[in-house]
């Protein structure tokens, strides 16, 4: 005769067993995450000081800990595609595309390379931008440079994918959200641009006018 209360011990010690399990890799997994997001910042920083070597050195620590969250996809799903996760990889996704853009001649890695998901990817390209912009403002506090056009170009090329990703946010991620502010960002550097070579210009004028006037003087 089967006991009713045996059987449920048995499934109930199953159960934990599987709890346990996913505990302590969604611990590992959180761990991992803050790990990950901290070298990817570390390596942006590095990039925006022109430290290639140190910027290299982040990427490669953050991209052994991208390998470990990717690993989660097999045994435990909705460890990988929670939201902590995917951040993370995201802003791997970033920091590799801003390595790439600033310091590697300006290579773009593909979601394949970097083993992140699509949306996961887009909200990197996003965020990116914003990077881009600090590193137009960099250059144009020593003024004007014809640099800035080529990060201005990169920053339209990915917003001008971006915008054709109109699919509901529940595909996406809520990339739609993300854009808007990179259509911003962008708006306020073409400005800045626009205002820094038109400064650039004006004292170039002067001083061809200064000089004009100083030769008038001594004759």
């Amino acid at each position: 005769m089967n006991d009713p209360a045996a059987t449920l011990d048995q499934i109930a010690e199953r159960i934990h067993a599987a709890f346990e399990s996913q505990t302590q890799a969604r611990d590992q997994a959180l761990a991992h995450a803050r790990t990950l997001t901290r070298h990817c910042a570390h390596a942006i920083r590095a990039v925006h000081r022109a430290e290639a070597e140190n910027a290299q050195v982040e990427l490669n620590a953050a991209a052994g800990l991208a390998e470990q969250l990717r690993a989660l996809q097999a045994g435990y799903p909705a460890i990988y595609f929670a939201g902590y996760t995917q951040d993370a990889l995201k802003e791997y996704a970033e920091a590799k595309t801003v390595f790439g853009l600033i310091l590697d001649g300006g290579r773009l890695p593909a979601p394949e390379e970097l083993g992140v998901e699509n949306d996961t990817y887009l909200k990197g390209l996003a965020e990116a931008i914003g990077e881009l912009r600090r590193r137009c403002l960099d250059v144009l506090r020593r003024g004007y440079k014809k640099e800035v056009e080529t990060y201005l170009q990169y920053m339209d090329d990915i917003f001008n994918v971006l915008v054709t990703m109109d699919y509901p946010d529940a595909v996406t991620g809520g990339l739609r959200r993300l854009t808007d502010v990179a259509r911003s960002i962008i708006e306020r550097t073409r400005g800045d641009v626009t205002l820094s070579l038109r400064q650039q210009r004006l004292q170039v004028g002067l001083r061809r006018l200064e000089r004009r006037l100083d030769g008038t003087d001594k004759g």
